[in-house]
């Protein structure tokens, strides 16, 4: 199981929750850039956007559920993540 934190990276919330992207992306955090994720951390990047601390924290805690979520439920159709070795 993915335990989500401030010092998670963007690159393993990619690759361990790919529905976290489209997540991010609503919330206005931008987490792939030329196909690939972006470097750094989910709280680097939610500062970045001018994020403080409670929403932070609620982003940690809605991801997490999205974590723990059956499968057929994070998944949005509108995006896909796909690894460069995959394409």
């Amino acid at each position: 199981m993915t335990v989500i934190s401030r010092d998670t990276s963007i690159e393993v919330l990619v690759e361990k929750i790919p529905a976290s992207v489209s997540y991010l992306m609503k919330e206005g955090i931008r987490c792939i850039a030329c196909g690939e994720p972006i470097w750094g951390t989910l709280e680097e990047a939610a500062r970045d956007k001018g994020f403080d601390d409670d929403t932070i924290d609620r982003f940690v805690r809605e991801l997490n559920e999205l974590a723990l979520s059956p499968r057929e439920e994070k998944q949005d159709p509108s995006v896909r993540v796909k690894k460069l070795k995959d394409l």
